[in-house]
């Protein structure tokens, strides 16, 4: 690699919104470059090998994918085919009681250890709720509104968004105002009497944030989770084929297939600026590449601070980039089993998640002592077990469990060095109450905190999201004011991480609407 070389476009980062912005840009014509520094592109998406014969992922289920984002790469055309065509099963469960089962989008059907009067109440909030979602759903769809001024095209479509709200009617529209920024234990309150329902929603709503179900706003998160959409259906989930690797392989394959070419294990040290201007980037290994457009899939705060630097910028962009918060709370945990675990739960259930969430107080006294930089000793926690769908992730006979386990706060009081192997002892013992056996299957263990979740991939604080989902980090202020449309301070220096509008998940929303931003240009 020389100096010499150039291109329209640098995409800095191979993770899902990269990819979907390259192949979106090279589409467009652009001569584009992605630059991953790993020797895989897909970050925490990639599906690795972390015991002989045994593969996961980081990031375990697929509920946010965009139908635009599919159609606009072709995804099925380069591979993206899905173990389980049909919606899968939550099932939550407890001891010493058979599992409720939440079935399609999100529970649309619900069945298990639960009384007629609680389904309907389930199915009357849940239906309350989706339809609340819809009206957001547009805005996390497109770019965030200018306060400058907006568009035509983007006025008509929040004046779509608007009639939306009006057409609920005059007491759903009054209730939707007055729960916005609710906390989600007082709206599972209200409509619920069953504790593990609860659980369910307060555990829904704060996963991956550092905020307990009693917190202000809280309930933005469960918004946020039902904008997803897969198969159709608010909420839906689906299992790719292969892992969520499969996803990122089909969305480099789209890339390469548009004319974008991919670069592993080329970190970028340096974004050069000249005249105030996006000029290219310097490599680890000193080499530069050209590029008038230069697109960062990485962390807003990396690409300010660390890639920029301070020199080229205004002292109140470095302090709100230094502001942005983004400590992860969440652990994972994969372990590879020499056999299935015996849940309590149907095969098809099993398949699908497990919540183990036994109420809103059980997951507000796991987020309390992480606001004092200690774990809970008994944490909540997602089980998928990707094997049960897709066999290849594992050798015959045997199972892989991947777990999103909360709260496991980014600074550990003592550290993560010596607090690992308690956590996990901590973890173990809730699974062995549900799962009775499930320590003498244990083959390997896989423990990433927040920490590791930084080191392996690059993402300052572990934070999925690269900043948290709170109001004032979300829309306009995302992942602050003065970069929040994916343009930055620097002309030809493009932001498409997760820390940019709308946010984390494997959705390729940020990529799709950064790229087109790209192409239409700042006027």
């Amino acid at each position: 690699m020389t100096s010499s070389e150039s291109f329209d476009v640098i995409v800095i980062g191979g993770g899902h919104n990269g990819l979907v912005a390259a192949t979106v840009l090279a589409k467009g014509g652009r001569k584009v470059l992605v630059l991953e520094a790993a020797e895989e592109v897909g970050g925490p998406a990639r599906t690795q090998e972390f015991f002989p014969g045994y593969r996961a992922s980081t990031a375990h289920v697929l509920n946010r994918l965009h139908p635009d984002v599919v159609k606009a790469l072709g995804l099925s055309r380069h591979g993206l085919t899905f173990a389980r065509a049909d919606l899968a099963s939550t099932a939550l469960i407890s001891p010493g009681r058979d599992p409720i089962l939440l079935t399609g989008g999100w529970g649309e059907k619900i069945d298990g250890d639960v009384s007629e009067t609680e389904k309907q109440a389930w199915l009357a909030m849940r239906a309350q709720l989706v339809r609340y979602a819809a009206i957001l759903k547009p805005f996390l769809a497109r770019l965030p509104p200018g306060l400058e001024g907006m568009s035509l095209s983007e006025t008509l479509g929040f004046g779509g968004a608007a009639l939306a709200l009006k057409r609920l009617g005059t007491e759903d529209m009054r209730d939707f105002l007055r729960m916005m920024l609710m906390n989600v234990h007082d709206v599972a309150e209200e409509h619920l009497s069953g504790n593990l329902l609860k659980g369910f929603v307060a555990f829904e709503a704060t996963l991956g944030s550092h905020l307990g179900p009693r917190s202000p706003t809280s309930l933005l998160g469960l918004y946020y989770r039902l904008t997803g959409e897969m198969a159709g259906v608010s909420g839906g989930q689906v299992v790719p084929k292969g892992g969520m690797g499969a996803v990122v392989a089909a969305m480099r394959k789209a890339a390469e297939a548009a004319g974008a070419s991919t670069r592993t294990g080329a970190e970028v040290s340096r974004i050069l600026v000249e005249k105030g201007s996006a000029a290219g980037v310097r490599l680890a290994d000193g080499s530069e590449v050209r590029a008038p457009a230069v697109v960062s899939a990485i962390n807003p705060r990396t690409t300010f601070i660390d890639l920029v630097g301070s020199s080229e910028l205004d002292t109140g962009v470095v302090r709100k980039a230094r502001a942005i918060r983004m400590k992860g709370n969440v652990a994972k945990l994969h372990l590879a089993l020499s056999a299935v675990p015996a849940f309590r739960a149907p095969r098809e259930a099993l398949a699908g998640r497990l919540v183990i969430a036994s109420s809103s107080e059980a997951v507000e006294r796991a987020f309390n002592p992480a606001k004092y930089g200690e774990f809970s000793p008994e944490p909540v926690m997602e089980i998928v077990l990707p094997s049960l769908s897709d066999p290849s992730l594992a050798p015959a006979g045997a199972c892989v469990l991947s777990a999103n386990v909360q709260f496991a706060p980014y600074n550990l009081k003592g550290g993560w060095e010596t607090g690992k192997p308690a956590f996990l002892a901590a973890i173990m013992a809730v699974l062995e109450r549900h799962a009775p056996g499930i320590g003498r299957l244990v083959r390997h263990a896989e423990l990433l905190t927040p920490a590791d979740i930084e080191a392996r991939y690059r993402m300052p604080g572990g934070h999925w999201h690269h900043g948290e989902l709170q109001v004032d980090q979300m829309l306009v202020n995302r992942p602050f004011f003065g970069a929040e449309r994916y343009a930055t301070p620097i002309d030809g220096l493009w932001l498409v991480s997760a820390g940019s509008h709308p946010g984390g998940g494997i959705s390729g929303v940020s990529g799709l609407n950064a790229a087109r931003a790209v192409m239409k240009g700042r006027g």
